[in-house]
């Protein structure tokens, strides 16, 4: 097994709370409130040709994930988009992946986070495919994962917030121990929700079916994905997918800034066929990124004023 480069021993530069700090410098203090409690809020982004991929989005994302975690950023969405640009630039990076992170210091440390200041940091480094292009191009192995996506009485899951993850990580480790790439998660209902990083697509009968988002995020690599397929006139269904429709689906696919468009080729012993609409959509991606618009791509006018904000 090949080393891995820690992540806290790297060359390279993080904004920290407005300033440019050398990457090994950076260091949050191990009693601070978002560590113990989760109460953090983060954001995942790609760096396409030195451009961030809707970036100000993302960045708008971050703020409202904040507010749903009863905290305010004291940034707005253009300075964290500076900011971002900033830290990418300083990195000399061309493509890759961007983490802002904003958390509750150190102030307090209890249940009741009254009293704690927020940070903000945000971290670009070289990252390459989140499943292997190999995987890609011959489909990834999902399980259906025994936790379930909380219903909104239980959390406010259309926050990116960190302490939501953990049923997430339980879930891809149990899913790679047991040789899958990844797990399926229903929700409270027992409808299908989302993987453990992803939003998912299901084609039935010619048409692309997505769950509707309740309580789970609405990704924005998932909107793009959505406004290419209505480019190339394919109808699309948002609603309330259950296990039945699994078995249904020609075709199941995965999105996400990290997973981009991974198409599945097994769920629990049920097959898929990888295509023919996935791999086109992942052209079709390939050439949205390459663009400093989204103008041809069926996109609204507000999404292509998001599409990329240019780092140089």
């Amino acid at each position: 097994m090949a080393t891995l480069e820690p992540m806290d021993d790297r060359d390279g530069w993080i904004w920290l709370d407005g300033t440019l700090v050398p990457w090994r410098d950076v260091r949050p203090h191990v009693l601070s409130h978002g560590l113990h409690y989760g109460s953090g809020v983060f954001e995942g982004e790609r760096i396409y040709g030195g451009r961030i991929f809707r970036l100000s989005a993302h960045s708008a994302r971050l703020i409202r994930s904040a507010q749903l975690m009863d905290f305010d950023l004291p940034w707005t969405g253009p300075q964290i988009d500076a900011a971002t640009r900033e830290v990418v630039r300083a990195n000399g990076l061309q493509s890759g992946y961007v983490r802002p992170i904003a958390w509750r210091g150190s102030e307090v440390l209890g249940v009741s986070a009254l009293g704690t200041t927020v940070h903000l940091a945000i971290a670009p480094w070289a990252w390459g495919d989140y499943f292997s292009r190999q995987a890609k191009l011959r489909g990834i192995r999902l399980t259906m994962a025994k936790y379930r996506r909380p219903s909104a009485e239980s959390a406010p899951g259309e926050s990116k917030a960190c302490g939501l993850y953990i049923i997430c990580t339980l879930e891809k480790d149990r899913a790679i121990k047991a040789g899958f790439d990844d797990a399926l998660m229903l929700d409270w209902k027992g409808r299908v929700a989302e993987a453990t990083g992803a939003n998912v697509f299901l084609v039935i009968d010619g048409k692309l079916v997505t769950p509707r988002p309740e309580n789970f995020l609405d990704g924005i690599t998932r909107r793009a994905v959505m406004g290419l397929a209505r480019t190339r006139g394919i109808a699309i269904e948002e609603r309330e997918v259950w296990p039945d429709d699994l078995r249904r689906a020609s075709e199941v696919f995965l999105t996400g800034s990290a997973s981009e468009i991974t198409p599945v080729r097994e769920l629990d012993g049920h097959h898929y066929q990888v295509g023919p609409l996935a791999p086109k959509l992942i052209d079709d991606f390939a050439l949205l990124v390459a663009r400093d618009d989204c103008e041809g791509f069926g996109e609204s006018a507000h999404l292509a004023d998001l599409a990329f904000d240019k780092v140089a």
